[in-house]
């Protein structure tokens, strides 16, 4: 029967009803990143009016409650009538789409919320907004839920002073968390800072008790060396300027690694994939350093052809623009497309680094040299590349002798796999599925690129056996379409030496293959650590957490408690497996256990005083017949040193204990034990022992160190046959903190590595030595 379609049909979402019913299109997602995407729309506000010089200050608080307050000493949401809609300025604000000051020039000359949607939408999705307003001598309060209403807009004091604060409760109805990310947050309060060197942003989350402050007078020039973690080659330097009816500000420093780092923002808001501006910036800096090249190099030197790939090497860039109007790309906002922007950019880069270059001629010869130097090391990898293909143009085959590759050539259902070793190769080649299954196995560890040109990596043998195997192409000559495979599994032993492996595996993907990632084409395996047998009965088991979690539920038959379910007690004891596991970290950090189990059992002993925490110890340890030979008090340290079967052992209490995530994790499932209420005769540690002894009666359970151990058939059935296996899809969240990463890691720096080691140390949580 056909249904009739008519007016009847034609829905009208009134008011903000459209927000809820999507707010995907106003905000990206209703995950995290559309979470944060509320604050970022009330900070824009802010930012507005300190860009119209209205506004220096800006706080930003999380409460325990789950809230958020933003408040600015700007000029204050107007709270007069609106001449059309009859109802106070801020509640048309709060409460209609596309209504604000960013569509009337007089009002602010550039803007962020450039479509006008900002804290209407956060009200739409908030289940509570109160806004204040402290404005012509009086405070204005106004109260939301859903979008709408609930108090009119009415005077509570009087003040002398002007400024809007916002606070909110996202909507649990909306959002799929409500958990905002100290973190992710601060790294754009900072980028704000950097941005408006005039503004302070003060940042506060009461939930962990932090409290930052972010002003810098250096603006983007004090950006780009926070970004800088290598040695300088050209020292940093900022130019700003106004040109036509653009504001255009960018800094830059280059140092000696081989990658660039360049961030843009267009109206205060980050442009992940560039656009005109970007553009521009790129081009002027390119024609700026060749045309020093051709008036200052050696006849030598000319010769030398320097591309845009060249200049970049080793450069940190800020490009910083303020439009009127501004025309994006996409939703997101993440490409800035206004065609006037290039040349007006290009033409103002060029013409003040060029002064520059004349004013500074030994910064200039020291960037003329990094150039010439990338364009001489991009020379000889295209001689590297041609010869390699020249190689391949003279062998029987193109690809390389130690794949076996697979029957399929369909790339949507191949699968390669990069295996360490030839021994785990050899298995895995005859274990697989030849159909669809290729195995590239991996000689050692592979160069890190992180600290190698193009040129060097090249010459690689592994690196040359990959590149050929996967048959795209790297860099500029990257083609997705000739991509053989579109699962690229990286397979390596579950010990240091497999994951050192897997980093470098990864380094090399995530600079020179990025969109292989991004596609989502790159796993890892996870081979299992451990195999059960009793009798005929095999099961794999991937780390310790599912070993124990498997004795419990095996060991549980036979094994009964007075009032005790077998389904309550399975959980139960899963938390005291986890429980037992801490305590052994601890143990592999501390000596005396008993002690420090008997602090985590008894938290209270935790805010006592060092010289009370060292009486409670002591009497603790007397009682279990330890023999105290020695000890050391002061206000922030005991050391106690007692005679056991072992011999002589120190046990330091101090913050270090205290502030361990490991030690304030067995606080917090000990905790999750205790609530449980559940009473044994016997301590509940001995309980799980006993069930696991139970689980393990004639039965041989085996720990694989690495791939090798496993015979062709159990490496299929473990890690290689898809209805079995685990994979891991490799994802990048951030790529400037991905980035940042890599560099910090796999870099040659090795002071701010060893600075991370440092300041993290007591946060290891799985240490192998």
């Amino acid at each position: 029967m056909e249904k009739n379609y008519g007016a009847g049909n034609i829905k009208v979402l009134k008011g903000l009803e459209a927000v809820r019913k999507r707010p995907g299109m106003y905000i990206g997602d209703t995950n995290v990143n559309g979470l944060h995407h509320l604050i970022y729309e009330v900070v824009d506000n802010s930012i507005d009016e300190a860009m119209a010089g209205y506004c220096d200050t800006i706080d930003i608080e999380i409460t325990n409650e789950g809230s958020v307050v933003v408040s600015d000493n700007g000029r204050g949401i107007p709270v007069e009538m609106h001449p059309t809609e009859k109802i106070p300025a801020a509640t048309v604000v709060l409460t209609v789409l596309h209504a604000g000051g960013k569509f009337d020039k007089d009002s602010y000359k550039v803007s962020g919320g450039l479509h006008g949607v900002g804290v209407s939408v956060v009200n739409a999705l908030s289940k509570k907004l109160i806004v204040t307003i402290k404005k012509d001598g009086n405070i204005h309060r106004q109260e939301f839920a859903k979008g709408i209403p609930t108090s009119n807009l009415e005077i509570i004091k009087t003040t002398n002073r002007t400024g809007t604060t916002v606070e909110f409760w996202p909507d649990e109805e909306i959002f799929e968390t409500t958990d905002f990310n100290g973190e992710t947050l601060m790294k754009r309060f900072k980028e704000l800072a950097y941005l408006n060197p005039k503004i302070t942003i003060n940042f506060s989350d009461n939930r962990v008790g932090i409290k930052e402050s972010f002003h810098f007078e250096g603006g983007l020039e004090s950006f780009v060396n926070d970004l800088n973690k290598k040695e300088i080659v050209a020292k940093s330097v900022s130019f700003s300027d106004k040109i036509e009816d653009i504001e255009v500000d960018f800094a830059l420093l280059y140092n000696t690694s081989y990658v660039e780092n360049s961030l843009s923002f267009v109206n205060n808001i980050k442009t992940p994939d560039g656009g005109t501006h970007e553009a521009g910036f790129r081009a002027g800096l390119t024609r700026a350093i060749t045309n020093y090249v051709q008036l200052n190099a050696s006849a030598r030197e000319k010769d030398t052809k320097i591309t845009g790939e060249d200049v970049r090497e080793g450069l940190i860039a800020i490009v910083s623009v303020k439009v009127s109007e501004p025309q994006f790309e996409g939703q997101t906002k993440g490409k800035l497309g206004s065609s006037y922007v290039r040349p007006l950019v290009q033409r103002m880069t060029f013409e003040v680094l060029s002064k520059y270059f004349e004013e500074n001629p030994n910064e200039a010869r020291a960037i003329m040299s990094k150039a010439l130097m990338a364009a001489r090391g991009r020379e000889a990898a295209k001689r590297a590349r041609d010869l390699t293909r020249k190689k391949d143009n003279f062998s029987v085959g193109t690809l390389p002798g130690k794949l076996a590759d697979c029957q399929s050539k369909d790339p949507e259902v191949s699968e390669i796999y990069l295996v360490e070793g030839d021994s785990a190769g050899g298995s895995a080649k005859q274990g697989r599925d030849r159909v669809f299954q290729a195995i590239l196995p991996l000689k050692g560890k592979i160069l890190n690129v992180e600290k190698s040109r193009l040129d060097k990596i090249l010459n690689s043998e592994e690196i040359k056996n990959m590149i050929t195997a996967f048959g795209c192409g790297i860099g500029e000559e990257y083609n997705e379409e000739k991509l053989r495979y579109h699962k690229i599994i990286i397979m390596t032993d579950a010990d240091v030496d497999g994951s050192h492996i897997q980093t470098l595996l990864l380094t090399f993907f995530f600079r020179f293959l990025n969109p292989v990632i991004e596609k989502g084409y790159v796993y890892l395996a996870q081979p299992p650590l451990f195999k059960y047998k009793k009798g005929k009965k095999e099961i794999y088991l991937k780390d310790e957490k599912a070993l124990n979690e498997f004795l419990i539920e095996t060991g549980i038959d036979g094994v009964h408690f007075e009032g005790i379910g077998d389904r309550d007690l399975i959980s139960y004891l899963k938390i005291v497996a986890r429980y037992k596991m801490l305590l052994n970290e601890l143990k592999n950090r501390y000596n005396l256990i008993l002690a420090i189990r008997h602090m985590v059992e008894n938290e209270d002993i935790i805010g006592l005083e060092y010289s009370e925490i060292f009486e409670v110890l002591k009497t603790f340890l007397e009682s279990h017949n330890f023999n105290i030979l020695n000890s050391y008090v002061s206000d922030d340290e005991i050391k106690i040193y007692v005679q056991t079967q072992s011999g002589l052992e120190e046990l330091v209490i101090n913050e270090n204990l205290f502030t361990n995530p490991i030690f304030e994790e067995a606080i917090f499932i000990y905790n999750k034990i205790k609530s449980r209420d559940l009473k044994f005769d016997k301590d509940f540690l001995e309980v799980l022992e006993e069930i696991e002894k139970n689980a393990k009666k004639g039965a041989y359970i085996q720990r694989y160190k690495g791939l090798g151990e496993m015979n062709p058939e159990q490496l299929w059935d473990t890690t290689m046959n898809p209805e079995n296996r685990r994979l891991l899809q490799i994802k990048i969240e951030d790529a400037q903190s991905a980035s940042d990463t890599f560099n910090l890691f796999m870099g040659d720096e090795v002071e701010p590595r060893r600075n991370y080691i440092q300041d993290h140390a007591k946060d290891v949580k799985n240490l192998d030595v």
